[in-house]
Parts: C-alpha cells; structure tokens; sequence
C-alpha cells in the first residue's frame, strides 16, 4: 500500500469517526436536548451538582463542546453564577472519558447490530423521537466500525518506513505532539475522537507512550480552544469568563502533564502494559486529577475571571444581537435558546418604550417623542436578526418540537415589534396632539391612564416569563386581561358620550383624546398577549377558532 493511498484511508475512516460522532450527537440533542437543558438548569445551583449534570449531560452528547454552548447561554443571559458554570465544565470534560473508556474496548460485533437497529427505528419513528434516537443508534455503530477499521488499517505501519518515520520524528518531541493534536482538535471539534485515534497509533506500536499521552494532552488543550475563539468576536467581554476559565484549567494541567511526561509515562506503562489503554486510562486520569485540584479552586477563579473580564454595562448599539452566535446553529437547541433570549430583548425595549411614552403622553414631554421612537428603529433591527438568524437553520436538522419552537419564537419576535409600531406611530400621533392643542386630563383621566400602563407593562412581563415557561395558567391569564382593556375602553366611552350630551366641548376633546389612547393601548395589549399567549393555549387546545356564538 502506497503512502498517499495510506493516508487517504486513514483520512476517510477518521472522517466516518467524525460522523459517527456527529451523528450520535445530533440525535441525542434532537430527542432529548430541551430536556437535557433542563437538566444543566436546574443543576447550575451548585458546582457538585453542576459538576455532575456536566458529566451526564457529555456522555449523552458525546461532545463537550455542545455542553459548553448550552452552559454559555445561561452565563451569557445572566441566570447563573460562574462558578457553577465552571463546575459544569469540568464534570463534561469527565463525561469526555467516559466516552472514550466504553468506546475503546472491542465491541466491533455490536456495531452492524446497532447501525440495523437503529435504520429500524430512523425509518419507523417519524416524527418522533424514536427517529432521533434511531439516527443516534446509526452513528454509535459507525463509530465502532471506524474505530475497528482504523485498528486494521494502522497495523501494517511497521512495514511503512516513510510513515513510520514521519511518526518518530514527530513522536520525539512531546511539545510537538501536543501542539499537533491541539490544532486537530480545535479543526476537528472533536477530542473523543483524536484521544481514540492517539490510542489506536499506540496499540499497533505506530507511536511510544509518552507520545501517546502527550497526544491526549494536546487534545485535552484542543477542546479548550475553540470557544474562547468563538467568544472573542463577542461585544460583551463577559462573554470570555467560561471559555477562558475552561482554558487555564486544560492549560494548567497541560503543563503539569508536560513537565512530569517521563515519570507520568513509566508509571503508566508499569501499571498498564497494553500501549493502547496507556492512552485512554491516562485521558481518565488526567481529567479526574483536574477536576479534583480545580474544584475547591473556582472561587478565587471567578473572582479573577470577573475582574479580568467586567461585563459591559452600556453597550454601544443597543439594536446590536447579543446572544445570537454563528456556531450555536450548529446544535438546533442551543440557537433557539439563544435566539429566545434575543427575543426577550424585544420585550425589554418595549417595555423602556412604554416608560418613555407615559412621559410624553402624561407628562406632555415632548424630547420623549422622539426617543420613543428611536426605540422603535431598535425593535425593527432586532426582530430582523432574529428571522434571519432562524433562517440559518437546517430544517432538517429541527425535529417537531424544534419547528414549533422557531414559530414561537417568530410570533414573539414579529408581536412585539408590531406592539413597538403602535406606540411608535398612533400613540406618539396621541402625544403630539395633546401637546401641540395643551388638552388637559382631567385626575381621573390621567389616573386611568396611568393605572393602564402599569398594567400593560405588567404583562408585558408576564407574556417574557411565558415566553419561557409556556405555562397554561399564565397564558391564561395573561390572555383574561383582554378583556380589562376592553372594559377601559367601554368606561372611556360612557364618558366621552355623556359629555358631548351635556354640551362639555373642552371636556369632551380631553375624553375624546383618552378614548385614542386606551384603543392604542387595547391594541398593544393585543399583541403582547398574542405574542405569548395564544401559541400556549392553542396547544393545550383552550383556544377558540372564533368568538362567533356556536350557530343551533
């Protein structure tokens, strides 16, 4: 066999690895990715359990890096210390060894098993998640296969003098190899895969075993590196906080492993003799070993993390995406949690707009007009990005629950700006007149009025939580304060009639005026409740097509 036909092969399995991996991955994350968020969630409450949802949550996916996106969403957003989110960083690079420990045993009799069985299931359980589990079932067969075929493929290596010495020359530097597995790591986003290719090259001889370890060291370095990458092109510098953290803990340990290779080496080759499972048992061992000296030590690495990295408190560009990176689309459940909290933004604004609004309707300022209206230019920028964001997603990579959730989040976006054009538009046209001809509320009016917006801003608070939750009850409420808002405007009416009556003319251009007004804020109310509401109770089957009177 020729040495670029050796090469070649030896690409094309690695490759077949990768998706086997990817495979797993994203079938795991389709059939239980909400879930598995969840999970993170609730555990980000203290490191051990952090620590410990890590773990699991990576022998799931078998891909830290999926861990660290889902992790980044809840520190971006604020919901959780970073500690914890550290916690979970380090129990996932554990979860990383469990994967490599089940999958470097001889289970290649499994593998057209599980490729069968789960053809079975991907071709029966559409649209369920019997199919995502089925495509899983695929790649972890896939995977065995690879693995064996490699094995297979790097045993002859010692007949190969050009390979072989292309691997010694590399093999008598340690700093090289780590160097070289790190940078395939980083262009693989994979670790699992270059630790089981490392100890694939130590069983057949293909590299000694410091090389071996210093080529899991590498990877280990590796799956650091790519989301400190992607965080720096980030506006906010809390964003580097995780990453970073993640990276001084994998360096830290890199250059420990460096300096003790040749006694880590003799003590792992005496306690192990089979080359190949030096490799994959010092991978467990190094990982375990830091996460037990990092664990009582993320305190005082936060509070440096936190000082070196301060979060923004007034970005430049309001109307600028926060939450919405480019790589989160590579794993559906994540882009859409970021692309959720984005759209909470929306609420956010509308809810500043409102404060901005009540001050130039009620407090006749009329510097307030136009700032409400900026804030309107800020919801339009925002709600674009978000749809083109969503855009980016491979449909066929979203599974039911997925699609339904990208709606959600369209609805939400597309109400709220809607919302933000009434306010813009007819309420600061109620404004300017009020200004411009000096019409005065009377105290009930202007009381009124007030106790609207307050309410208003209220559910605009309730609909972002339900956002979130999708909680039947509080779609329910939140879709009862129709209703109030419909009572306003009747009361406003009455007034407004009662004074044209009585002939009250200055009175009556007030009550006219407050009629507009409570109408515009029906309106806004409308679209909030709709934004949040109607998608939650129409699940549940509590919505009705029409308010139409079932015709006997």
């Amino acid at each position: 066999m020729t040495f670029s036909v050796t090469l070649l092969d030896l690409a094309g399995f690695a490759a077949l690895l990768l998706w086997g991996i990817h495979m797993v991955q994203t079938g795991v994350l389709r059939a239980l990715g909400p879930r598995l968020k969840v999970v993170i969630g609730r555990a980000l409450g203290n490191p051990l359990q952090g620590f410990c949802a890590g773990a699991a949550v990576t022998t799931l996916l078998q891909s830290s890096t999926a861990t660290a996106l889902m992790v980044s969403g809840f520190t971006a957003a604020g919901l959780v210390a970073l500690v914890p989110a550290l916690a979970v960083m380090l129990g996932a690079n554990i979860g990383t060894t469990l994967i490599v420990q089940a999958l470097s045993f001889d289970v290649t009799a499994m593998a057209p098993a599980a490729i069968l069985a789960g053809l079975v299931m991907f071709r029966r359980g559409a649209g369920s998640s019997l199919r995502d589990l089925g495509r899983a079932l695929i790649g972890l067969g896939l995977i065995v296969l690879a693995l064996h075929h490699l094995v297979d493929l790097l045993r002859p290596l010692e007949d190969a003098p050009s390979i072989r010495m292309l691997l010694g020359a590399v093999a008598t530097v340690p700093l090289i190899d780590v160097m070289l597995a790190a940078v395939l790591t980083w262009a693989v986003h994979s670790s699992v895969a270059v630790v089981l290719i490392a100890a694939s090259l130590a069983a057949q001889g293909a590299v000694p075993p410091n090389a071996a370890i210093a080529l899991v060291l590498g990877a280990n370095l590796g799956s650091a590196i790519a989301p400190v990458l992607e965080a720096i092109g980030k506006d906010d510098p809390a964003a580097m906080r995780l990453p970073v953290g993640n990276l001084v803990n994998r360096l830290a340990g890199v250059l420990l492993g460096l300096a003790l290779i040749e006694p880590i080496g003799r003590l792992m080759v005496t306690w192990q003799p089979d080359p190949g499972r030096v490799a994959v048992d010092f991978h467990t061992l190094f990982n375990v070993a830091t996460a037990l000296v990092f664990l009582p030590l993320l305190s005082p690495l936060a509070r440096a993390l936190e000082w070196l990295y301060p979060a923004r408190e007034d970005p430049a560009d309001p109307a600028r995406p926060r939450y919405l990176a480019p790589a989160a689309t590579e794993t559906p459940v994540v882009a859409l949690g970021a692309a959720a909290r984005e759209a909470l933004r929306l609420a956010d604004a509308l809810d500043d707009m409102l404060d901005k609004a009540a001050r130039a309707l009620i407090g006749g300022e009329r510097r307030h007009i136009a700032l409400t209206r900026d804030g309107d230019d800020v919801l339009d920028r925002l709600n674009r990005e978000i749809r083109a964001y969503l855009a980016t997603l491979d449909p066929d990579e979203l599974n039911p629950a997925d699609r339904r959730r990208v709606e959600e989040i369209l609805a939400f976006s597309a109400n709220m700006e809607q919302a933000a054009d009434v306010v813009c538009g007819r309420l600061m046209s109620d404004a300017g007149k009020r200004i411009k001809r000096g019409i005065a509320f009377s105290s009930e009016e202007e009381k009124a009025v007030r106790e609207l917006f307050d309410r208003l801003k209220a559910n605009i608070r309730l609909a972002s939580s339900l956002f979130m939750t999708s909680d039947a009850r509080a779609a329910r409420l939140l879709a009862l304060e129709k209703a109030a808002f419909r009572d306003s405007e009747t009361a406003a009416a009455r007034i407004h009639f009662d004074r044209l009556r009585q002939g009250l003319a200055p009175l009556a251009d007030a009550s006219g005026l407050n009629i507009e007004i409570v109408r515009d804020l029906k309106l806004i109310n409308s679209h909030v409740v709709a934004a949040a509401a109607y998608p939650v109770l129409a699940r549940t089957g509590e919505l009705l097509d029409t308010r139409l009177a079932e015709q006997r």
